[in-house]
């Protein structure tokens, strides 16, 4: 794996570098072989002292990311593995459950190793479906829509792109627009 790491004012020193690259690498072990993968890696540290970790390793199918806001780097840097430890997992029992039956997973997700997934199935099980019409509005609408609700996302048909979007509040309090293509 290929490793950009950058600093939002914080020096990467070699220490850092060092860390984060031996923390990473022991998700290689999920996989036969090595992806050809760029990991991104942004270190930024507010003015409170708080530091924010940011990890994206995308590759062929798949995208792992995440992102802790911690006071100690390195701790960060321990609960991101963690998380993307969780994410290759829940990935791996999703395509072993969707292919149950079949020959083995390692015809249709060569990449993983062959692991004991310790996720339980009740994890991704889907348990309430809601339907419901999509009214025409804007993007400031479907914003005070969603805070009326109380809900952090709202689902609306956007009557200026005659699109499907979906607002949602960001953790800095602004707001987010997902457009599909």
């Amino acid at each position: 794996m290929n490793y950009n790491i950058r600093g939002e004012n914080i020096e990467v020193t070699p220490a850092i570098r060092e860390y984060i690259e031996k923390k990473v690498s022991k998700l290689e072990r999920y996989f036969n072989e090595t992806p050809n993968a760029s990991v991104s890696v942004n270190l930024k540290v507010y003015q409170d002292k708080k530091s924010k970790v940011e990890i994206t390793i995308p590759m062929k199918n798949l995208v792992l990311r995440a992102e802790e806001l911690h006071e100690d780097m390195y701790a960060a840097i321990d609960l991101i593995t963690d998380k993307l430890e969780r994410q290759i997992r829940k990935h791996k029992t999703k395509v072993n459950r969707k292919f149950r039956g079949q020959d083995s997973i390692k015809d249709v997700a060569p990449i993983f190793n062959e692991i004991e997934s310790n996720v339980d199935e009740d994890d991704l099980e889907l348990v309430r479906t809601k339907r419901f019409d999509l009214k025409p509005m804007d993007s400031e609408e479907a914003i005070l829509q969603m805070n009326l609700l109380g809900h952090s996302f709202y689902v609306f048909h956007n009557a200026d792109t005659n699109n499907t979007n979906v607002v949602y509040k960001r953790k800095d309090g602004r707001y987010g627009l997902i457009e599909a293509q």
